[in-house]
């Protein structure tokens, strides 16, 4: 699973999850059997190759019917922020369903 994640920094451990509209970088972390396997860090989205499975966002009325268009599922941390919270959550299932 490839994930999308709008980030202010590209810091592993100091980086947080922001609005879509307020991103620096763009992380993508690949997640396998319940382990990170890679995590990359984009100025812009178009450097992202391969197919992205979900995007994370902050709230329900981020802009995101471009990820819907490409067939992208979109999730919902509503309180997690670093990407290491997000991670754990998309693996105990904590994360939301974007509420349309």
């Amino acid at each position: 699973m490839l994930l999308l994640l709008p980030m202010n920094g590209d810091d592993i451990q100091e980086s947080e999850l922001v609005g879509i509209l307020s991103v620096t970088h763009w992380a993508t972390v690949e997640v396998e059997e319940g382990k990170v396997v890679e995590i990359h860090f984009y100025k812009d989205r178009a450097e992202i190759e391969g197919c992205l499975d979900a995007v994370i966002v902050t709230g329900n009325y981020e802009p995101v019917m471009e990820f819907i268009d490409q067939q992208m599922m979109v999730l919902v941390a509503h309180t997690q922020r670093t990407i290491d919270d997000i991670v754990e959550a998309y693996l105990f299932r904590e994360l939301h369903d974007l509420a349309l």
